[in-house]
């Protein structure tokens, strides 16, 4: 296919409003990228299977597949001087980037010069052939040679490596007519913009190939490549893509969550699975075990990668030396890393990033933040893939591969790097489990459906993270527990109370969430001059000191003197500007329950 024919369809997409539409053009294309001169598809047509391939990516504004870890590495200046050469001697970059102040948008600048006069020039830059430039009416210059092109760019490194890359693009742009152009310069700055998204291409492989819609969409899934998909498609239809398998070492979308709360995870699913959530990066680890070379180095072969599917490995050595030394089967494992201090205390996400943004001097990086991981799910384990798997299967595989041949010596807490998950449908036992991860320096609780298929990439209602509290209640607090072991000495546990139409203080619940051990010795220091009684472990206070506390719902409750409970209340802070007679009523608590 002609780089041109290509321009004028991107055009004609750019211009279209309507979705089904756009759909339609990029059906067309599919087809037309996959066939002959004479409408012949594949594999019978005289043409290439990559140039399908490659329009499959580039009408997304892509050059390589989403999992490759390739880039063109080139910045705006970059491409400005490639512009500036192909246009002529009296242009140079500063001229290319006052055109762009003046226009706004890097397509219409490219498409404002006349390109293809410099047929002499690619001589003293070796910016490719340039005398096959054509006068600025394009026409010669087809898909294939613009992506080998601009692959041998991202190949491009070392001393003189940019010199080398704004050759290539004068190389391309002295090719091109305005309109081809417009889009090449689009493509290297990853501006695209044409109203083509992932669904878009996805529809429009199923249209064009008349395959099934959601078997595209299970092939996308497991090879996170449109071209390779819109090619089997193509060629073998549905029991192509049916065949298609995850691959170790060509990560997937990572299956993301969304906000929601226990009431509705308990409503919806017969039990709700529940894990901690860690304030660490999310990770994919692939991995095929090996033994020993001949100097007795490892030849086992592992890969990370991040939730943006870029390769992280040589950042994060330690989670390369957990897979060699854990895993003795091929596996893909979802999980995140989480900084951690030398009492393996976890430390904030912005420590993790500290060794992802890490190229250079890694070892030194290690040494001043250490990381570990923790991983939750699998995705494929010993050549099979377990997406269609529901999590419960899923996390029962987990914990075998990362015990291997021990699978009975131990409890699931003494697994090194598994994530542990427990089933229940009371509310206060997954209260509970919030409470921990809290106290062990987590962010707090993921919600799961048990039953819950993986499905890269999607951001569906299997998985959530528990809604942070959009209200917050003032309760004066009316009485503390005495709490345990590390714990003995500090107050915790506490009674919220609010007031009653006649001036009196009613009980709404006890509140043990989101206070640090620091936090809990300010409060055992403020709340001890008022204690009035004690019994055991429990304790009554006098009313004065007043706590901001948030709750996911009210719920009506004869456990409670005022008839209601907040129900996973969690402290937020404590109000020194209140009294007790400032505190919320009864009235409003009634309200906020509606």
């Amino acid at each position: 296919m002609e780089f041109a024919t290509f321009a004028d369809r991107a055009g004609t997409i750019e211009a279209e409003p309507a979705d089904l539409e756009i759909v339609a053009h990029v059906r067309d294309l599919l087809a037309d990228a996959g066939s002959d001169s004479e409408g012949r598809r594949a594999p019978e047509a005289a043409v290439e299977p990559q140039t399908l391939e490659v329009v499959a990516r580039f009408v997304q504004g892509r050059v390589f597949p989403a999992w490759d870890s390739r880039t063109l590495d080139i910045g705006p200046s970059a491409c400005y001087e490639g512009i500036a050469r192909a246009a002529g001697t009296n242009v140079d970059a500063d001229d290319v980037e006052e055109r762009l102040a003046e226009m706004g948008e890097i397509g219409d600048v490219a498409a404002s010069y006349e390109f293809g006069g410099q047929q002499g020039l690619g001589a003293f830059t070796g910016g490719g052939d340039a005398s096959a430039g054509s006068g600025g009416n394009g026409g010669d210059l087809t898909v294939r040679e613009v992506y080998d092109t601009l692959e041998e760019l991202a190949a491009a490194e070392g001393s003189g490596s940019q010199d080398r890359k704004v050759d290539l693009l004068f190389g391309l742009f002295n090719r091109c007519a305005s309109e081809e152009a417009r889009y090449l310069a689009r493509l290297v700055l990853s501006e695209m913009r044409i109203g083509v998204g992932e669904g878009t291409v996805r529809d429009a492989i199923a249209e064009a190939f008349d395959v099934p819609g959601d078997r595209v969409e299970r092939a996308l899934q497991v090879s996170n490549d449109y071209g390779q998909v819109a090619r089997i498609a193509q060629e073998d239809g549905v029991d192509g893509l049916d065949a298609m398998d995850l691959e170790i070492g060509r990560p997937v979308q990572a299956m993301l969550a969304q906000a929601g709360t226990v009431t509705d995870a308990l409503e919806e699913w017969e039990e709700v699975g529940v894990e901690w959530k860690y304030d660490g990066a999310r990770v994919q680890l692939h991995h095929v075990p090996g033994g020993s070379g001949a100097t007795g180095e490892s030849t086992a072969e592992t890969r990370v990668f991040s939730r943006n599917m870029e390769d992280v490995t040589e950042a994060l050595p330690e989670v390369v030396e957990f897979a060699e030394r854990t895993l003795e089967e091929p596996a893909i494992l979802d999980g995140e890393v989480v900084a951690v201090d030398d009492d393996g205390t976890p430390l904030p996400f912005q420590e993790v990033l500290k060794r992802f943004r890490r190229k250079h001097d890694v070892a030194k990086a290690r040494e001043d933040v250490t990381v570990r991981p923790v991983f939750f799910d699998c995705l494929h384990a010993g050549g099979a893939d377990l997406l269609e798997e529901p999590l419960t299967a899923r996390h029962d595989r987990l914990r075998s591969v990362l015990v291997g041949s021990d699978s009975d010596a131990r409890d699931d807490e003494d697994i090194e790097g598994l994530s542990l998950l427990w089933r229940t449908d009371d509310p206060d036992e997954i209260e509970s489990i919030d409470a921990d991860a809290l106290e062990a320096g987590h962010e707090g609780i993921m919600l799961k459906d048990p039953d819950s298929t993986y499905s890269p990439g999607r951001r569906g209602k299997h998985w959530r993270k528990r809604k942070p509290d959009v209200e917050t209640i003032d309760c004066v607090v009316t009485g503390a527990e005495w709490g345990e072991g590390r714990r003995a000495t500090f107050l915790g546990t506490f009674e919220l109370s609010i007031r009653a139409g006649d001036g009196e203080l009613e009980t709404v619940g006890k509140v043990a969430t989101g206070i640090t051990d620091e936090k809990l010795a300010e409060l055992t220091e403020l709340l001890e001059p008022h204690i009035a009684a004690e019994e055991g472990q429990a304790v009554d206070l006098e009313p004065a000191v007043v706590f901001e506390v948030g709750y996911e719902e009210i719920q009506s409750s004869p456990t409670y003197s005022s008839g209601y409970a907040l129900r996973f209340p969690r402290f937020q802070a404590v109000r020194p500007d209140k009294g007790p007679e400032d505190a919320d009523t009864l009235e409003r608590l009634e309200r906020l329950r509606g």
